[in-house]
């Protein structure tokens, strides 16, 4: 099998287009890293905080540019810009397999799609926070063209801010997601609305289950949007699994979900792997549940489940 060549230049600088939460604290982390960052939004305010954190403000996109854009915009995210050569462009999107093929045709394997598994309800670049992306999984997708030493410069991004990176696929990026991040937004959205449909006495009992069953409901409604009508096909079948369970006589569900979830929480080990830097290998750590935490020359360093 063969190994993924190993970029041997120096870290390439990042820049960060879009500064809103996920940008700005993506390109406040780089500039307290040291890594050369640079920043541009199209709102002023935006470039104003990512300046006062450090962050050199220019429209020109070089190294490793990062598209922290809505999904609405992210196919013409680029357009009227300037665009070096030899730039490796990713994204933070929640959806994989639409950008991929819009971004990925217009840019062949400079494109590596990424999407890191962190941000909050809050928007825009009052709520940016460097550590944001501390601990956090950050899926990088590896497609068959995708270009080895520019899944690395990208997946380096993710671990200078301290995210860990998970090996994917796009579909199976968008297949994941859409039982964990899409359908708890559909979830959330439909108890929140049959509350109030029984009125202020409910509401004015709701206390930690419903807050926190809530919670993602108060993102931005466009957002959300976005996120189920551009992955439609695996939302619905995730919801439908939803359904089905919800189906299920009360006490087995009850069970079964409790039991579910202490397995997911409680206590795991994490057994240390160290995988070459091909395809099949690193594709392995990600379906395993495991993740890549470091390079080391022409390996990675990382760990999987150890149940």
């Amino acid at each position: 099998m063969s190994r993924l060549p190993v970029p041997t230049l120096p870290a390439p600088p990042v820049s960060v287009l879009g500064l809103g939460q996920l940008g700005g604290s993506l390109a406040a982390a780089l500039a307290a890293a040291g890594r050369p960052v640079s920043g541009w939004d199209v709102d002023p305010a935006a470039r104003d905080a990512a300046a006062a954190a450090g962050v050199r403000v220019s429209d020109r996109l070089e190294g490793v540019v990062v598209l922290a854009v809505p999904l609405p915009v992210l196919a013409t995210a680029l357009d009227g810009l300037e665009l070096a050569e030899d730039a490796t462009v990713t994204d933070l999107g929640s959806v994989k397999v639409p950008v991929q093929q819009a971004l990925g045709a217009r840019l062949g394997d400079r494109f590596v799609g990424g999407h890191p598994m962190c941000g909050t309800e809050r928007s825009g670049h009052a709520a940016a926070d460097p550590a944001l992306f501390r601990g956090a999984r950050w899926a990088v997708c590896l497609e068959p063209g995708t270009s080895p030493a520019r899944w690395l410069r990208v997946a380096e991004v993710a671990l200078a801010v301290g995210a860990e990176v998970v090996p994917v696929t796009a579909a199976e990026h968008d297949d994941a997601v859409a039982a964990i991040s899409a359908v708890p937004h559909l979830l959330a959205a439909a108890l929140a609305a049959a509350a109030a449909d029984a009125g202020p006495l409910a509401l004015s009992l709701g206390a930690g289950s419903f807050r926190d069953g809530t919670r993602v409901v108060g993102s931005d409604p466009a957002f959300v949007t976005a996120l189920l009508e551009q992955n439609a096909g695996p939302v619905a079948t995730a919801l439908a699994a939803v359904q089905r369970q919800l189906a299920r006589p009360w006490p087995e569900l009850v069970a079964d979900g409790h039991a579910a979830r202490a397995a997911w929480a409680g206590p795991a080990g994490r057994r240390p792997v160290r995988v070459p830097l091909d395809r099949t290998a690193l594709l392995a750590v990600g379906r395993a549940g495991g993740a890549v935490t470091g390079r080391l020359a022409a390996f990675v360093e990382g760990w999987v489940p150890d149940r």
